[in-house]
């Protein structure tokens, strides 16, 4: 036991900047508190004192806000960041190294007996106000977004957005890619939004940068036709816009003339 109390304290430091020190954790964290008040009911759980584990369960819940079922299987190493308003239900099962964020609901979407939580795998990190529900699974390394609201299982590496939730492009992705570099270029950092991703600001976004794009062959081959017809040499796309300044079409007024004075 004491060595999974060490391993919960441990992990804090590497997913959380604003822990100092081991015992500001152990007295001031609600997220390890119910991790650590859930691994004595579990243990109640399984030894049939089912009562006894779900008072303690209520009691853990009273005092920091997080709801754990104690016959939810959960593995090593778990994180709850600030915590309040999470919920994870009977038959969930969190894998090792994961983090939940506030908020987050692991519940079922029937009321018929047996497995009706979701599975996560490892290293799967669940963002702020997410709900993922029924009983689906979260591939390992997974990433679930914040708000979003998923259903649908959910593949190793990949992550989800959205109402319902959508698996965004991969990174390997040619068109992602793409939009990334034309984003850095401009001086844009983007964030993962699909085609037809639910919100509009971020597809006006992509069809912003897939213009630019398009623009930005269209006059690399006018440039290499001048360069041929001898009319001027080829130009580069200037990597650095940050150090591009434009001058002003606005004149500034001048400055008022000392020699003028009011007539009397």
């Amino acid at each position: 036991m004491f060595t999974r109390i060490r391993e919960d304290i441990l992990c804090v430091f590497d997913r959380d900047p604003a822990a100092r020190n081991a015992f500001e954790i152990l007295t001031t964290y609600p997220g390890l508190h119910a991790v650590m008040a859930h691994r004595i009911a579990h243990r109640l759980w399984r030894r049939d004192f089912k009562w006894l584990a779900r008072a303690l369960a209520n009691v853990a819940r009273l005092f920091t806000g997080i709801e754990i079922h104690p016959a939810a299987v959960i593995g090593r190493r778990f994180f709850i960041d600030h915590g309040m308003g999470v919920v994870i239900g009977e038959t969930a099962v969190i894998g090792d190294d994961c983090t939940l964020y506030h908020g987050v609901t692991l519940g079922g979407t029937s009321w018929q007996k047996g497995k009706r939580h979701p599975t996560l795998g490892r290293d799967v990190v669940v963002g702020a106000g997410a709900k993922v529900l029924g009983p689906i699974e979260i591939g390992d390394g997974a990433r679930i977004g914040s708000n979003a609201v998923v259903v649908k299982s959910v593949p190793p590496g990949a992550t989800a957005v959205g109402v319902p939730g959508r698996i965004i492009e991969p990174e390997h992705d040619a068109t992602a890619r793409r939009r990334a570099n034309t984003a850095k270029r401009i001086g844009f950092d983007a964030y993962g939004a699909t085609r037809d991703a639910p919100d509009p600001i971020a597809n006006a976004i992509n069809r912003m940068l897939d213009h630019i794009h398009h623009m930005d062959q269209r006059l690399e081959t006018l440039s290499r036709t001048l360069e041929q017809q001898g009319l001027m040499t080829h130009f580069e796309h200037d990597s650095d816009l940050d150090a591009i300044t434009i001058d002003s079409a606005i004149q500034p007024d001048p400055p008022p003339r000392s020699d003028l004075r009011p007539s009397a």
